[in-house]
């Protein structure tokens, strides 16, 4: 199954970590929606992790990833679902214009607030990711306002 990492999961150490293997790892794009940081974190309310949003101009940059239904659950687990996130299933695009559909986590209404900042170090996961990017996008996350 293909799973769509956006946030921390960009970086492969981390899914690594997490115990979750993948055969395959490239380049994709989500249309139609926007990154934010607006997911709380726990223990700190000022902090957010990464979370996407319907808007109709945005396109999110990401990893798009080959795993097993076994390794899907382990990522259930470390992204707190159902709780914290919702797991829906989206149309990616592939460097070479196909679409497949992949599993991708949204952060739960009640889990989202404005005016969050990720930590340098979270970030880092996201940059992690930068071979896979497009330059406008690196330079974007690397304008993102941080907590420290």
């Amino acid at each position: 199954m293909y799973y769509f990492a956006y946030g921390s999961n960009m970086n492969p150490e981390r899914m690594k970590e997490r115990d979750v293997s993948f055969t395959m790892m490239k380049k994709a794009v989500l249309k139609g929606y926007r990154l934010q940081f607006n997911k709380l974190a726990s223990g700190n309310p000022s902090e957010g992790y990464a979370n996407i949003e319907p808007w109709d101009k945005g396109i999110v940059e990401g990893i798009l990833y080959d795993i097993s239904e076994a390794d899907i659950k382990k990522l259930d687990k470390h992204e707190g679902y159902p709780a914290h996130y919702s797991r829906i299933n989206l149309k990616v695009k592939l460097k070479d214009s196909d679409e497949l559909e992949a599993v991708v986590y949204i952060a739960q209404a009640d889990r989202v607030k404005e005016g969050l900042k990720p930590r340098r170090a979270y970030l880092q996961h996201l940059l992690a990711g930068e071979k896979l990017l497009s330059p406008e996008y690196i330079k974007q996350l690397r304008l993102q306002e941080t907590l420290d």
